[in-house]
Order: structure tokens, then C-alpha cells, then sequence
């Protein structure tokens, strides 16, 4: 049974409190004692929204004669982003609130948290009455605008944002660096944008300097793009100016993931043991660089010393031990380790991991080990297992199989409702390849005659050279 808290017990509004009853508890003592605190009672939004009684959160606005600010910024800042746009929309049809500057930086912050389709359009209107009512010039409010917008995928936007800005602190820069290298589609272009703005930074008028931050983006986009020469330039220019790579979790796992992505995985071996502290994205970067090497005797047995020293592996660890054992052709000792995740580190499989379990199988020439392994998975397989399977079957030339693999790949893209053909162009082609293989031509022509039926165009293919001078980075 709870007690009633009495005056002496509101700093518990400090503590992590997860009962809703104890919550409404303070709320009751803070009414009856007649306090309008506005700390105390953004304390108590802050707590309601903790455990989503976002309803009650609200009601604490009637306490108070006039709408305050201070209280409202805190709602939006604690509430889930879609729902914190939904209530600013709401205050901004009644009217009677002025927000101020943190308003909006809290609201272009729940934009590029949020997942919905329609953030990145919400975003901008909530960008237009910021440049409408004046407050543009804020640099706080300009840096979260370009957070926003790369979030959403719109760096072009984040880059204008960024080019206006007559000021720019490091967390700016920082910002527009995160942002290039955070995108997936153009990865290698944003990256060497990244690079070029860092080289900006070094001579920005403002005197904005470099943070381990900056390091890490930067050393980030080093390693998109492969560039050894690159990469130890930063490395030179991080042991002259900023912590060196053994005092820094952060900046020396960038170093390991950089050299090890650059081909030089001694150098990345020597800066993951002269770090005195790592952390499980330190391992894992190791563990990667080991898969993408081939070594995946050696990442599993780094897995043994990860255990030696106290820390846990997660979810992505896992997907680079399987990557290593796929590489290395590890087959038993993939099984094994699939089977001991969950039993012995208490990770559970996703989807991925299962395609991970699929392409070792598949890439070992078990294919029927590999389906059997699919259609026992507690998951719905995805179209990325069939299509892992299936290019399987026309490395190992297996046409029965790759029919019937084929045959449940272009099944399941009917029933998601696929619109775009071009999204199952590729599956088309790689069951027109198997048949191919096992020279079976006329089935090739009966899955081309379907193509052309469908109107199923094939995907053009692409090159890209890159180009990136040795010199780009000189007096760093």
C-alpha cells in the first residue's frame, strides 16, 4: 500500500518513479499544498510521460491561469514525436500560447525522431513559422534544423540551412558531418562531402574547432570510402590534437573500423589492444574487420576474450560472427553460435540473423538444409532469405531447388502487393539465371515471355570510380 507522500517527499519527482499511482500521489500533494511551481510541476510531466499517461500530463495545464511555455516545451520534449507535433497543432488552432525558441528546437527534434511518412513534411512547415516569427537566427534552432532534415533524408535542405547560417558553433558542423555520413543511398558521395566539410571546418572563420565528435564522423566517412591514405591523416591529426585512440572508446573505435575497412587490419589489431577501455561496439568493430578479412577462427575466439573481459555481446556482434563464419565457410561453428545466443548471451534472433544462419547454409551448398531451415524459422521469412537461397542455387547449379525457391519468391512479392516492378525485376532475372546454369533454355524463355508480358523492365546497371586526392588533408 502507498503512503501519501507529505511536502518533504516532492524531491522523489527526482527519482525514476514507474508507478502511476505514486505519480498522481505527488500531483494530489502538489494541489493541496496549493504550489504552482512550474519546475515541480514540469517534474511531474516529465513523469507522467514516463509511463504514458501523456492524459494526465495534460491536465496539469488547468492548475495554472494562463498557459505557460515552460511547462508545454517540457510535454513536447518528453512525449513520443508524433504526438508532440499533434499537440503543438492543437496550441497553435487555440492560439492563446507564445512559444519561444525552445519550442521549436524540441519540436525539430521530435521530427527527426519521428518514423512517420509525413515528418519530414511537418518538419518543414514547423521550419516556415520558425523562419515566419524571426527565430532562424538561433544558432540551437538552425543546428536541430539540420538535424532534422538529414534525419529525414533531405541533406540538401540540411546543407541550405547550414551555408545561411552566419554563425556556426562545433555541434553545428558536428551536425552537418552526422548527417552525410548517417545516409545509406550515395553512401561514398556523402561521405566525401563529409571529409571536404572537415577540411572547411580546420579554416572556418568562426573558430569552431574539432571535437572527438568530429573525429568519429570523420573517421566514419574514412572508412565508407576505403581511403588508407585518408584515414591516417585523421589518425596523425587526432594524436596531435585530441585524445589519442587508448583514452577515447569513441575515437578508438573509429580507428579500428577505419583501418580494418581500409584493408590494414595489423594496424587496427594494434590500436584495439592499446585501448584501455572498450566498450561492445569497440569488439564488434573488431569482430567485423576480421569477417571482412576472412579470418573467422580469429573473430570467434576474440569472442572468447570479449567474455574474459566482462562484456556482453548484442545483436550486431552476432551478425558479424555470422559473417565471419560465412567467409571462412564455418558452418558447425555458425550453428553452434546461432544456437548459443539466445541459451547461453540471451539475445534473441531477428530476421537478420536467420539470413545470416540461410547465406552460411546456402554458401556451403546445403540447400536443402537451408530451405528446411527456413520453413522450421518461429518468423515469416522475408523476400532477402529466398533471394539469399535462391543466388545460392545457381552458384551450387541446383535448378529443382531454384524453381521452387523462385516460384515462393515471386509468390510472396504478389501477395505484399508490390506496385513497383521494378522491385521484382531482380527476382525474374536471378530465377531466369538459375534455369540458365542447369542450361534448361526454354524454361529461361518462358520466364522472359512473363517478363515482357508483365511489362517487368530489368534495373540498369551502374559503375561509380572514385577519386579522392592523397593531398586533401595536407597540413592537418
Amino acid at each position: 500500500m502507498y503512503f501519501l507522500p507529505r511536502l518533504s517527499h516532492l524531491p522523489l519527482l527526482h527519482l525514476k518513479t514507474t508507478s502511476i499511482h505514486h505519480i498522481k500521489q505527488l500531483h494530489a500533494q502538489l494541489i493541496t499544498k496549493g504550489l504552482k511551481s512550474p519546475t515541480l510541476f514540469a517534474k511531474l510531466i516529465d513523469r507522467y510521460c514516463a509511463v504514458s499517461a501523456t492524459n494526465h500530463a495534460h491536465q496539469i495545464f488547468a492548475h495554472f491561469d494562463e498557459p505557460h511555455v515552460y511547462l508545454f516545451n517540457t510535454l513536447i520534449r518528453c512525449t513520443l514525436p508524433r504526438t508532440a507535433i499533434l499537440v503543438f497543432a492543437n496550441w497553435v488552432s487555440r492560439g492563446d500560447l507564445v512559444f519561444d525558441d525552445f519550442t521549436y528546437i524540441f519540436l525539430l527534434g521530435a521530427c527527426a525522431r519521428s518514423s512517420s511518412p509525413l515528418a519530414l513534411w511537418e518538419g518543414k512547415q514547423i521550419h516556415s513559422r520558425i523562419i515566419k516569427h524571426g527565430i532562424a537566427s538561433n544558432v540551437l534552432v538552425q543546428t536541430t534544423a539540420i538535424h532534422f532534415y538529414a534525419s529525414n533524408k533531405d541533406v540538401s535542405s540540411a546543407r541550405r540551412v547550414f551555408d545561411e547560417m552566419g554563425m556556426r558553433t562545433s555541434v553545428t558542423w558536428n551536425a552537418m558531418m552526422t548527417g552525410y555520413c548517417s545516409q545509406r543511398e550515395r553512401a561514398s558521395c556523402y561521405a566525401r562531402h563529409a571529409l571536404m566539410l572537415f577540411k572547411n571546418m580546420l579554416v572556418d572563420v568562426c573558430g569552431a574547432k574539432p571535437t572527438d565528435t568530429t573525429m568519429v564522423c570523420v573517421l566514419s566517412a574514412a572508412s565508407q570510402l576505403g581511403v588508407l591514405e585518408t584515414g591516417v591523416c585523421v589518425h596523425g591529426y587526432i594524436e596531435k590534437t585530441i585524445l589519442g585512440p587508448e583514452n577515447d572508446v569513441f575515437i578508438g573505435t573509429g580507428l579500428v573500423d577505419m583501418y580494418s575497412k581500409c584493408g590494414c587490419l595489423s594496424s587496427a589489431f594494434c590500436i584495439f589492444w592499446r585501448m584501455r577501455e572498450k566498450n561492445v561496439l569497440t569488439w564488434t568493430a573488431m569482430m567485423t574487420g576480421l569477417a571482412i578479412h576472412g579470418k573467422g577462427k580469429e573473430a570467434l575466439e576474440l569472442l572468447h576474450a570479449m567474455e574474459g573481459h566482462n562484456s556482453r555481446p548484442n545483436a550486431v556482434t552476432f551478425t558479424s560472427l555470422f559473417s565471419a563464419c560465412c567467409h571462412s565457410g564455418l558452418v558447425d561453428e555458425g550453428l553452434h553460435l546461432f544456437q548459443s545466443m539466445r541459451s547461453k548471451f540471451g539475445v534473441t534472433p531477428t530476421i537478420h540473423h536467420y539470413g545470416c544462419i540461410v547465406d552460411l547454409l546456402g554458401k556451403a551448398g546445403l540447400l536443402k538444409e537451408a530451405y528446411e531451415f527456413i520453413m522450421d524459422m518461429p518468423v515469416e521469412p522475408d523476400a532477402i532469405l529466398w533471394r539469399s537461397l535462391l543466388s545460392a542455387c545457381k552458384v551450387h547449379g541446383d535448378a529443382v531447388m531454384g524453381e521452387k525457391v523462385g516460384k515462393l519468391l515471386l509468390q510472396l512479392q504478389s501477395d505484399l502487393g508490390f506496385l513497383d516492378l521494378t522491385d521484382t525485376s531482380e527476382d525474374y532475372v536471378a530465377l531466369s539465371n538459375v534455369y540458365a546454369s542447369a542450361e534448361k533454355w526454354e524454361d529461361v524463355e518462358m520466364v522472359r515471355e512473363v517478363m515482357k508480358v508483365k511489362g517487368i523492365e530489368t534495373k540498369p546497371g551502374c559503375s561509380s570510380v572514385q577519386c579522392i586526392s592523397h593531398h586533401c588533408f595536407d597540413g592537418l
